[in-house]
């Protein structure tokens, strides 16, 4: 499995929100999208990451992008989730894990019994479906958010 990198076609997504709808690239169509995946809601380091994406919420709207979160929990998991935490965007479930895997974060080892589940990454794709940022963290740290703003920056100055 290849993650994907900086300059590639974002594939083509379909995620089922929170609100049973579902979440496209084609949603975002114009605008620049941050796609936050995590492995599970409720646990501290994906709550830290996603806490921290939403207090990023102003500054990523100043600079025309929009934010997803992105795991392999149910539907129903991620709005109980979402609304514990106060999160202003949408989260997509990936129960199926096609988009984990179309994107090269599908974890699929063995991780205290758990597999099958999303690497704690980040991407950015821009208004053209471009991957223009592409990290993928060890699991314990938080993706670069300051590499985040600063790709959206330049984005903005194209």
């Amino acid at each position: 499995m290849s993650i994907l990198k900086k300059g590639t076609k974002a594939p083509d997504f379909k995620l089922v929100g929170m609100d049973l709808q579902p979440i496209t690239l084609g949603d975002f169509a114009g605008k620049n999208l941050i796609l936050h995946f995590f492995p599970l809601a409720f646990t501290s380091v994906c709550t830290e990451q996603l806490c921290t994406a939403n207090g990023e919420e102003n500054d990523y709207a100043s600079l025309n992008a929009e934010v997803v979160g992105v795991s392999t929990d149910s539907p129903f998991v991620l709005d109980k989730f979402a609304k514990e935490n106060n999160l202003n965007f949408k989260l997509g479930s990936d129960f199926n894990r096609k988009v984990s895997k179309a994107f090269g974060v599908l974890y699929e080892g063995d991780f205290v019994g758990m597999t099958h589940f999303s690497m704690r990454s980040a991407f950015v794709i821009d208004k053209e479906g471009v991957i223009r940022y592409s990290e993928v963290t060890d699991g314990k740290t938080l993706p670069s958010f300051e590499n985040i703003k600063s790709t959206l920056d330049a984005l903005s100055k194209k």
